[in-house]
């Protein structure tokens, strides 16, 4: 059963294109309206999450791997780094996610309230 947008078997393969070329547009605007700025920057803010959280991680196990390459202290040197590592990915996680909402909460906050002009006998 052909979809009601689009257009009837018999027109030439010009009308066709055109249609599609219509339709094409049409959801490209409406695309574009959905990803607005506020979204990227979202997008961008969770990425910088992540990479936070891994690059500890993983920078905390690698510090602990060369410990335990050069000092020969298999596995302890792994253990603390992985411990160490996660400590500071969720130190660092915690603190940018609160700097986030306190700057959202400041850019959304009401606007100053207007003393009242009624008069206090």
């Amino acid at each position: 059963m052909p979809h009601p947008s689009d257009p009837p078997v018999d027109d030439p393969p010009e009308e066709a294109l055109k249609s599609l070329d219509q339709r094409l547009g049409t959801a490209e605007a409406a695309q574009a309206r959905k990803m607005s700025g506020d979204t990227h920057a979202a997008m961008a803010q969770g990425y910088r999450f992540v990479g936070e959280v891994v690059g500890g991680v993983l920078g905390g196990v690698g510090l602990g791997w060369l410990l335990d390459h050069y000092a020969h202290t298999q596995p302890w040197g792994m253990i603390g780094g992985l411990l160490i590592g996660s400590g500071v990915s969720i130190f660092t996680a915690m603190t940018t996610a609160a700097r986030t909402s306190r700057l959202e909460l400041e850019r959304q906050a009401p606007a100053p309230s207007v003393p009242d002009d009624e008069d206090e006998d």
